[in-house]
């Protein structure tokens, strides 16, 4: 009984050949879920570049829009202080202010949307775990009751 055979029912096999084939399994599963770790690791750490990045784009955006702002502010109190000729380069740079102003705060938002810590949780690795600890313990329980059974 040296050589493994899948379809040898376990009361029928040695000792040390189960004890090999659960190091075997141990191993390989082991080996399986530090992979999908690590690959979960890197689409999260690509995740969190994505966010800062659109962090980063989010405010100098809105920066430019602030600055626009600031312009049109510029031109409204010139047309204000000025003698009654009120030109509209003020409003269309207050229109076009405003707007960048929102792009800019919605990347704000979408960057840190991306960066909360519950979207950085490696679901599958932990999905992954828990399914295992489950088979494991019904795996358990069912040679518990064969080999209670058995004697």
């Amino acid at each position: 009984m040296s050589a493994y055979d899948p379809h040898t029912p376990p009361e029928n096999r040695s000792i040390i050949s189960l004890l090999s084939e659960l190091t075997q399994e141990v191993t390989t599963l082991v080996r399986q879920e530090l992979e999908l770790a690590k690959a979960e690791a890197s689409e999260k750490v690509s995740q969190v570049g994505s966010g800062i990045g659109a962090v980063v784009a989010g405010g100098a955006v809105a920066f430019g829009g602030f600055l626009v702002l600031l312009q049109a502010l510029v031109y409204g109190l010139a047309d204000i202080l000025g003698e009654g000729n009120i030109s509209p380069l003020w409003i269309a740079s207050l229109i076009v202010g405003v707007v960048v102003l929102l792009i800019g705060y919605g990347l704000l938002k979408k960057g840190q949307s991306d960066l909360k810590a519950k979207h950085l949780v490696p679901r599958r690795t932990t999905r992954s775990l828990r399914k295992d600890k489950n088979m494991v313990k019904e795996e358990v329980r069912g040679n518990r009751s064969r080999y209670d059974e058995t004697y």
